[in-house]
């Protein structure tokens, strides 16, 4: 596929901004640390069988969940994003963890790399959110080399992720009209559907992060509405509207009450199901 083809499915740069933006609000950095996003990464590396001598692109990477504990493994890796703020987080932190890895900036839907270049391809919970999800499955399947693997780790349209957003959105900017919601992406059968017979095999089975605060559900509400993007931004969206922010906090607050599985007094603990996918590329 030409580079000219391939930049007709970019984000629009508005878009792009925007995104970027809202991504980068708050401390991504200290949620994944505070939450254990690294559980994905660990989980992702191991199912598809990372190690020494591969060479590996993550793709949506935020601060390097997996991406950091790929190069662990010996893997060489790049890491890609188009929020770079995050990505200077997950360089400070694969410094302190002395590894060596490449950053990035990129568009899931318009990967800068050539056809063909990498063993293994993940994204936990980061391509999911672009816009154009055809276009990603193009894009993943593209930059993998023939016979490599493709693993993501995606949220579920049943599991809690769907009560999360569904508090959020409303506050939030509505996305373009005809967008698909990023819990597609945790659906087997659309993600068959997104890469059709260019896959010689694809597996799937439904796990669970576990994400626990030592407090109350207050708690946990305060350390997103401080840290995650998202969040950060459905609240400052409604700064000056103390009707609406008093809802939204309400909302927030009620939505981790209800979905605690911990104490009430804490530790507050929440269970996000999500499909752990492994696709193997034709050839």
């Amino acid at each position: 596929m030409a580079d000219h083809e391939r930049s007709t499915k970019a984000l629009p740069d508005e878009v792009r901004a925007a995104v970027r933006g809202m991504w980068a609000l708050g401390d991504y950095h200290r949620y994944a640390r505070e939450l254990d996003m690294q559980q994905l990464g660990r989980e992702l590396v191991e199912a598809c069988g990372i190690g020494a001598g591969q060479r590996v692109l993550d793709v949506g990477a935020g601060t390097g969940n997996v991406a950091i504990r790929a190069a662990e493994a010996g893997a060489d890796v790049i890491a890609s994003d188009i929020t770079i703020e995050n990505m200077r987080d997950g360089q400070s932190e694969a410094s302190e963890r002395g590894v060596e890895l490449e950053w990035i900036e990129g568009d899931a839907q318009a990967l800068p790399f050539g056809d063909d270049e990498f063993d293994v391809v993940t994204s936990s919970a980061g391509a999911m959110f672009a816009p154009d999800q055809q276009a990603v499955a193009d894009e993943l399947l593209r930059v993998c080399r023939l016979g490599g693997t493709i693993g993501m780790a995606n949220f579920t349209p049943d599991g809690l992720a769907a009560d999360f957003f569904a508090v959020l959105g409303p506050y939030l900017p509505p996305p373009p009209p005809g967008t698909p919601s990023p819990l597609s992406w945790g659906d087997e059968a659309h993600v068959r559907e997104l890469v059709g017979d260019r896959v010689s095999s694809l597996e799937t089975s439904k796990r669970e992060l576990v994400e626990t605060v030592p407090g109350p559900p207050a708690e946990y509400c305060d350390l997103y509405k401080r840290t995650f993007g998202p969040v950060v931004a459905a609240f400052a969206g409604v700064a000056d509207d103390s009707e609406r922010s008093a809802n939204l906090d309400r909302e927030f607050l009620e939505f981790a009450t209800d979905a605690n599985v911990g104490s009430s007094e804490g530790p507050t603990e929440l269970r996000f199901e999500y499909l752990l996918v492994l696709a193997r590329k034709r050839g």
